[in-house]
């Protein structure tokens, strides 16, 4: 006889392993084939080293990714759980007309196009709300797309903004591992300490609201635009 509690620890792992599911690398969205500017950091000879890499992306998680997707993800978690298509909208609008540079709108674009078609294979094609992520022109994006696959789970939004926040950081470790270049051990270490560094973003990404939400790095958007014509390139941004 199963009781409650065998129940509820059940699908408390369920929930644990779908997370981890969508924080993996080998989730088929293309992450990996994006550096977000640290590939043409590392050309113009801003992060040659990996305390400098690790220095980074610290400073992008804080700057950059609290303040804009870990926040979209947020409020687009709660408006799916609502059913709120309406808003949904207006917060994939915003992602996208705050995109800094070519190369950052298309990624957003592509990861959400992506996820959405993981999604629509992954037994969730019945969902209305996939079918309200399609219709998102002129793409979903990836923090909005990234918002339902985890609304679909019995996750909190908490929750869902460390497997976001902990996604990014190891495609992260592993770009600057490419890029700087560093070795396997030196990438472990960054992600060690980006990992202490994900809850206080997350819980600040949790209490950001509209008026405070922003995408302004322009160092990074710089650097982006640069990208789009640098000679030798490993990554797409």
């Amino acid at each position: 006889m199963t009781s409650a509690g065998d129940t509820q620890a059940s699908m408390s792992a369920i929930t644990q392993l779908q997370l981890m599911w969508l924080a993996s690398p080998a989730l088929p969205v293309g992450g990996f084939s994006y550096s977000e500017g640290l590939e043409s950091a590392v050309e113009a000879g801003l992060v040659k080293t990996e305390a400098q890499a690790c220095a980074w992306l610290g400073d992008q998680l804080h700057l950059s990714l609290a303040r804009c997707d870990l926040a979209v993800v947020a409020q687009a978690f709660d408006a799916w759980r609502a059913s709120a298509p309406q808003r949904i909208t207006l917060l994939n609008d915003w992602v996208r007309h705050t995109r800094e540079s070519a190369e950052s709108r298309l990624q957003t674009e592509q990861m959400g196009r992506s996820l959405l078609e993981w999604l629509r294979n992954a037994e969730h094609g019945a969902d209305v709300r996939l079918t309200q992520l399609a219709v998102l022109t002129p793409a979903p994006t990836w923090p909005v797309a990234f918002a339902l696959a985890a609304a679909l789970t019995l996750a909190s939004a908490r929750q869902a903004l460390l497997c976001f926040a902990f996604g990014w950081a190891e495609n992260m470790a592993q770009a600057a591992m490419k890029a700087v270049p560093l070795g396997q051990s030196a990438a472990q270490r960054m992600l060690a300490q980006l990992t202490l560094q994900i809850p206080g973003a997350v819980d600040a990404a949790l209490q950001t609201t509209d008026e405070e939400r922003q995408a302004y790095t322009p160092m990074l958007a710089i650097l982006s635009a640069q990208h789009e014509t640098q000679y030798s390139r490993l990554f797409r941004s």
